[in-house]
């Protein structure tokens, strides 16, 4: 009777199961083995030196950086380094001490955007979505730093260019005072093709203006300030000179008359609807906030099948847009227009099409820059 009480007692004070110590016989369960963890992979981060390209002055060096890290961070990384070397200056003293403080080519003012590196001193600029590890430099690379000078982004230059055409040639078109003459201030021209050649004028424009805001995708955010000069004074000077002659009050009609203005006419429609559609087909190959690059072909749009003989058919037809404006117009400062156009636009064809070839093997070889079979 003692036996049995003692044992329910000592079964209470142990619990209702076994003791997790303990095993099924009342020893002590041996103690599991250690699993042996696995040694974590060393990160091999690189060394990045950035040299000024003209004078070899090193301008930074960053430490432990990321061997997947773009050219886009390396830029971001090095305007936040020079950022942190510029001594803080009381607000009192700003002005003095800018004054005496030379400015070089590691101010933090060097924004990423207006900056080029490159792994030669005079070699082409790297894309900002170039991966450092895949560049043949070693783990302590050497780039060279380029100033390119204040930026503007495209979408503002292309307004500044574009709306400025449209804007000069109506002050001729409705003869605003001090142009031709007091007795012909806001008078209108008795000749048909004049206000049609106006309509024509500012459709070109305003349609590039709308494909600006809604239908370019830039694969590149700025450019230099300084082009926004040189492309309005070619763009707003000939839109001038155009414009002095179509709407002077001694302008005269073409020389064949009505059936020579239809028909420029109508290659001037016809060209006008081939580059929006091409324009669509460009956008449409890049999607929103990307820089996929793909090789352009054909669509179902009959305007579309120009990409079977050329590499850019929009600058096909925006030159014969204009050479069916000049003919429309049969104006001399409109066909020099159409010619610097067309010589600019075969430079800038010429340098897609060697883009296509060098960055995709299988490029249609029988596609021409600018003229199918010719250019």
């Amino acid at each position: 009777m003692d036996l049995s009480v003692s044992l329910v007692a000592r079964e209470a004070s142990q619990g209702p199961g076994p003791s997790p110590a303990l095993g099924l016989n009342g020893l002590p369960r041996p103690a599991p083995p250690k699993v042996a963890k696995k040694p974590k992979k060393g990160v091999l981060f690189f060394e990045v030196e950035i040299l000024d390209a003209k004078t070899r002055e090193k301008l930074c060096f960053l430490d432990k950086v990321e061997p997947h890290a773009t050219i886009a961070e390396i830029k971001n990384l090095f305007t936040k380094s020079r950022s942190a070397e510029m001594p803080i200056v009381e607000s009192r003293t700003f002005w003095a001490c800018l004054l005496q403080r030379p400015r070089v080519a590691t101010d933090p003012q060097w924004y990423p955007a207006r900056q080029s590196l490159r792994l030669d001193p005079k070699g082409k600029s790297l894309k900002d979505e170039d991966v450092l590890q895949k560049l043949p430099v070693g783990t302590t690379a050497t780039l060279y730093f380029r100033d390119l000078g204040a930026q503007i982004s495209w979408v503002t230059v292309f307004l500044t260019e574009y709306a400025g055409p449209l804007f000069i040639y109506l002050l001729f078109y409705f003869r605003v005072p001090f142009i031709y003459g007091h007795k012909y201030d806001f008078t209108s021209s008795r000749h048909t093709v004049v206000h049609l050649a106006c309509i024509c004028h500012s459709f070109h424009y305003v349609k590039r203006l709308l494909e600006t805001l809604f239908v370019h995708r830039f694969s590149h955010g700025t450019m230099p300030l300084r082009n926004i000069f040189k492309n309005c004074t070619y763009y707003w000077g000939f839109a001038a000179w155009m414009a002095y002659y179509i709407n002077h009050p001694l302008y005269t009609p073409p020389t064949y008359g009505a059936q020579q203005v239809k028909l420029a006419l109508a290659i001037f429609v016809i060209c006008q609807l081939g580059n929006f559609s091409i324009h669509m087909a460009l956008r449409d190959l890049r999607p929103a906030g990307s820089k996929t690059r793909k090789i352009p072909y054909p669509t179902k749009n009959p305007f579309t099948w120009l990409f079977l003989l050329v590499s850019c058919p929009n600058y096909t037809y925006e030159v014969g847009s204009w050479i069916g404006f000049a003919i429309m117009t049969q104006c001399l400062p409109v066909a020099l227009f159409s010619l610097v156009g067309f010589i600019q636009m075969t430079i800038w064809a010429k340098g897609k099409h060697r883009s296509y070839l060098k960055e995709f093997r299988d490029y249609p070889p029988l596609r021409m820059p600018i003229i199918p079979f010719l250019l």
